[in-house]
Parts: C-alpha cells; sequence; structure tokens
C-alpha cells in the first residue's frame, strides 16, 4: 500500500467516526496498520484537510455545477465561448499565407 493512499484511508477513518483529523492522529491511524509513511504527509494532508467537509467532498464528487465550482463554471463558459471566435480569427490568418504563390510541393 502507498504512504499517500494510507494517510487518505486514515482521514477517511477519522471523518466516519467524527473526529478531527490531525497530523497526530494520522499517524496513530497509519502506525496502527503497519504502514511506514514519511512523516511530512502526515502534516500535509492533515493541514489540507483542516475546516474541510469531506463527507460532502465525496458526495459532490463529479456532481456538475455543485458548490464553489459553480460560480467559475459560469466565466469558463464565457472563456469558452470567446475562444472559438479566436480560434476562427487565427484560422484566416492562416488561410491568408496560403495565396504567396509557394507551396510545400511546388
Amino acid at each position: 500500500m502507498s504512504a499517500e493512499l494510507a494517510v487518505v484511508y486514515a482521514a477517511l477513518i477519522l471523518e466516519d467516526d467524527n473526529i478531527e483529523i490531525t497530523a497526530d492522529k494520522l499517524q496513530t491511524l497509519v502506525s496502527a496498520a503497519g504502514v511506514e509513511v514519511e512523516p511530512i504527509w502526515f502534516s500535509l494532508y492533515a493541514k489540507a484537510l483542516a475546516g474541510q467537509d469531506l463527507k460532502a467532498l465525496l458526495l459532490n464528487v463529479g456532481a456538475p455545477g455543485s458548490g464553489p465550482a459553480a460560480s467559475s463554471a459560469g466565466a469558463a463558459s464565457g472563456a469558452a465561448a470567446d475562444a472559438p471566435a479566436e480560434e476562427e480569427k487565427e484560422e484566416e490568418k492562416e488561410e491568408s499565407d496560403d495565396d504567396m504563390g509557394f507551396g510545400l510541393f511546388d
């Protein structure tokens, strides 16, 4: 089992039991499982998951328009609408190069 996977499983166990996720608790669970993990992983995961609702994150994986991504999705779709217009302009410029009087097989 990889170190990262062991720490993730430990975090899920803590979240399932409604216990705060800390580096010490992650380390205790992983060492009880007999998996060797570098100490840096515990603090990294503890800091990354601090204040996060893991249950909500797991339930909304792949859900379109869920959470804060919905507001950024509107901005992304607006930017995506502008992108095809820019690509069309670039294609027109490339086509004008064909009229220079020489080609690849001349």
